[in-house]
């Protein structure tokens, strides 16, 4: 993968595959500190210690379609790349939590990519979901609650177009405005 927006893509529907309903999604960029760190964090099914152990192996994968998992290891080898590092934290029928962290200004780092577009196909791709969104950089701050809009809209679906419009230009906006990488 090219952009470290997909590979929030991947995790987050690695949580989906776990059958969480609530995705929290977090990515804060320090310009102070150099750092560029997201979470992802879920109430799903959650990790066995065994699997835990040895989930940045390739050749370890819960998928049923392929017997090799890159995902995870590629993630982790991009962080470590440019001076960070991934973190997976999980507890059986409680959810999991990664953490990965790069350093912003490393030469190495693959950029953010278009992560405005990747959360907004999040919210409307699996709107059974409720996604909670936060987007800091340098003290500014976004956030988008998903369960909030589907209160407000009530019956209306999100795949209705005025509402994947609203949703992708409250995204675009919020964190384009304060977005400091590519």
């Amino acid at each position: 993968m090219k952009e470290i927006s997909l590979h929030i893509l991947d995790i987050a529907e690695n949580s989906v595959n776990a059958g969480a309903d609530r995705i929290a999604i977090e990515i804060i960029e320090n310009l102070n500190k150099d750092r560029l760190s997201i979470r992802i964090s879920d109430n799903g099914k959650g990790i066995d210690s065994e699997t835990l152990a040895v989930i940045s192996d390739p050749f370890i994968t819960s998928r049923k379609t392929r017997r090799v998992g890159l995902g995870i290891p590629f993630f982790k080898a991009a962080a470590e790349a440019c001076l960070g590092n991934l973190q997976i934290t999980s507890e059986l029928g409680v959810g999991t939590t990664v953490d990965v962290n790069f350093q912003l200004s490393h030469i190495d780092r693959m950029p953010l990519g278009d992560v405005e577009n990747t959360l907004a196909n999040l919210l409307i791709g699996y709107p059974e979901i409720d996604w909670l969104i936060k987007y800091d950089a340098d003290g500014k701050h976004f956030e988008m609650d998903s369960k909030e809009i589907k209160e407000i809209l009530g019956d209306v679906p999100l795949s209705e177009p005025s509402v994947i419009e609203y949703i992708r230009q409250q995204l675009t906006d919020g964190i384009g405005n304060i977005r400091i990488s590519e």
